[in-house]
């Protein structure tokens, strides 16, 4: 990289770089394909990856490495998952995952098919003082056949199929987990694996025998990536931990084993209390619909209405917490009187006949302000509409 194309670079971080791709003619001692890209990579990462932001001459990929990396934040817990000596990441991408967690190892490789991927990183780790993490040009699997047992074997399965589209199943991966699965578990004593949050958690897990744990990982209530910890050996019961990570970085973490969900037995609500809780996403992808109302004294308004009441108020409930203004029918009536009360507000249906389009649409409430409407089932399997505010304290705290 030239000084022309170093300074270009620094004057024009936050320009548009559309704008700037037509204007290479003003600038000819800058390479401007490569400046360009590396504009677009700082203002992709400078929220996502900021340690590689604020470190100096980085450099970036095409845009759907950075947009398929993992973010500063989830690669920092993953790192927490796994520690040892010996550690291999044999997808390994733009490298994020492959930095923070190697931080817990001795000794850590890196392997990618893409040549220019393996250059990108083996400059980067340098930046970074990796010193620890040996860059090698190879095809995962074809790496994995050939090397010794180590301790850990990390990996991100491309989740992306023909035309770009994605695919949400362990078979429409590639690698494909389910192939080379055993010869996983023979080459490391213990196995990460980050896959796509659509995926179907249950399904995964038999695909998957001798999974460990399951992390289900959101940031600000935005459900990311599932990671799957896998141990070479049978395991009976199976822990799930559902984690969301506020914008302070903080982790709100509620885990379980499965036997207890399975095992609960959870009190349902005759009406709406004062309060409603609605779990994060983490939770609700997790599946512990039973459990949250056991462990937080919060009642299930239906079997498959995961929202829950009180009239005590829980602020250590994880999730939005709401106060009920009022709970009505669902009646032509009632309708009618919610677009007169409420002309605007925000909907969400929850095992309910409507999408929250076809409400909006059958009400003609407009969408904002800062009341909540949700749509929902009762008890009594009757549809039940619930008006009600954010406790805001609480929920800016989460979020």
């Amino acid at each position: 990289m030239n000084p022309e194309t170093n300074n270009f670079i620094e004057e024009h971080l936050n320009d548009d770089i559309h704008r700037l791709a037509l204007q290479s003619a003003r600038y000819p001692l800058v390479d401007m394909t490569f400046a360009i890209r590396q504009i677009a990579g700082m203002q992709k990462i400078k929220d996502k990856i900021p340690l590689f932001y604020h470190t100096k001459n980085i450099h970036f990929p095409l845009q759907l490495s950075l947009e398929q990396s993992s973010s500063e934040s989830t690669a920092k817990y993953k790192s927490t998952l796994c520690e040892g000596k010996t550690f291999a990441d044999i997808t390994g991408g733009f490298g994020i995952d492959c930095y923070f967690i190697s931080r817990r190892f001795s000794e850590a490789v890196y392997v990618e098919r893409n040549e220019e991927l393996c250059q990108l990183a083996k400059h980067n780790f340098k930046q970074l003082g990796a010193k620890n993490i040996k860059v090698i040009h190879a095809d995962g699997v074809e790496y994995l056949q050939k090397m010794q047992k180590i301790d850990c074997i990390y990996l991100d399965p491309a989740r992306r199929g023909k035309g770009g589209n994605k695919v949400f199943r362990l078979s429409d991966c590639e690698p494909d987990l389910e192939q080379i699965y055993s010869l996983l578990c023979k080459k490391a004593s213990q196995i990460v694996v980050k896959l796509s949050p659509m995926l179907d958690i249950q399904l995964a897990i038999k695909s998957l025998p001798g999974t460990k744990e399951v992390h289900i990982i959101s940031v600000e209530n935005d459900c990311k990536e599932l990671v799957f910890v896998i141990h070479n050996q049978n395991i009976e019961n199976i822990k799930l931990i559902a984690l969301n990570i506020t914008k302070e970085g903080k982790y709100q973490l509620f885990d379980f084993f499965q036997k207890e969900e399975n095992d609960c037995i959870p009190e349902f609500a005759t009406r709406p209390g004062q309060y409603l809780y609605e779990p994060n996403t983490s939770i609700l992808k997790a599946g512990a619909f039973k459990l949250i109302s056991d462990r937080y004294k919060v009642q299930k308004l239906n079997k498959n209405t995961h929202l829950y009441t009180s009239d005590q108020l829980n602020t250590d409930f994880p999730g939005r917490i709401f106060e009920i203004i009022e709970a009505t029918g669902n009646s032509k009536t009632d309708l009618k009187k919610l677009r007169t009360n409420y002309p605007k507000a925000n909907i969400n249906t929850r095992n309910y006949p409507l999408s929250v389009a076809e409400f909006r649409k059958k009400t003609g409430i407009a969408e904002g302000g800062d009341v909540f409407i949700f749509a929902c089932k009762n008890i009594m399997e009757g549809n039940i509409i619930i008006i009600a505010k954010k406790i805001t304290d609480k929920d800016e705290e989460q979020y």
